[in-house]
């Protein structure tokens, strides 16, 4: 079988940018070690979400997707691993630049166990599919769940209860989504408006405008958008 590769696809990469945004998108597996394919709906989800992004960082922020080896989570090769290679990758080209994740799914599980990595300022799990001992070290970091309450896919309450396991090193805010599914489609620019407004504040020091996001950054653990 012919090794398959990450990719990095470009949002938006302006001249000289003050922070870097890796979305990172879905998927399960469906056959062992499966190509992700640009056309797959996990990945065309998180389309939007990078435009968002890249409209309100302008020309401060370039935003890339990340394109996964591989289809899933297995234990030889993991979306964390394609991550770290995307932040060294990255690194090489625009020098080290504070940097966010912004995630959907098992996308979401990846910002949040890759934000660890040296220069992660924040991370973004959008409806993230999670082990319930899931955890990492995130001293430093800021951290925003959004999640949908109708999602039948991810367990919300099991993506509260990580939330509230990294709330031990990390500053984590969880924000539900009522009537949110799991493919985002419905309430999909809420989803979209909180990642970009999260990583705006995080990497760029900008105000956000919603209350939800605003109540976060002010400390609040758990609100509702």
């Amino acid at each position: 079988m012919a090794t398959t590769r990450a990719r990095l696809v470009a949002t938006h990469v302006p001249r000289e940018p003050e922070g870097v945004v890796l979305v990172l998108h879905g998927g399960a597996s469906r056959t062992e070690q499966a190509m992700v394919s640009p056309t797959q709906l996990s990945v065309l989800r998180m389309v939007p979400v990078a435009a968002r992004i890249a409209r309100a960082g302008g020309r401060r922020l370039a935003v890339y997707r990340l394109l996964n080896s591989h289809r899933g989570w297995d234990s030889s090769t993991t979306p964390v691993m394609d991550v770290a290679w995307a932040l060294d990758e990255v690194a090489r080209s625009l020098g080290p630049l504070p940097t966010a994740l912004v995630g959907h799914s098992l996308g979401g599980r990846a910002a949040l166990l890759a934000a660890d990595r040296p220069g992660v300022r924040s991370a973004v799990a959008l409806n993230p599919w999670l082990y319930p001992s899931d955890g990492v070290d995130l001293s430093g970091r800021q951290v925003l769940f959004v999640h949908g309450t109708d999602d039948r896919v991810a367990s919300p309450e099991r993506a509260a209860a990580v939330a509230r396991r990294l709330s031990a090193t990390a500053r984590v805010g969880f924000v539900a989504v009522p009537g949110g599914r799991h493919a985002m489609l419905r309430h999909g620019r809420t989803f979209e408006r909180y990642a970009a407004e999260f990583v705006g504040a995080t990497l760029l020091g900008t105000e956000p405008t919603s209350a939800a996001v605003t109540a976060v950054l002010a400390g609040e653990a758990f609100t509702e958008a």
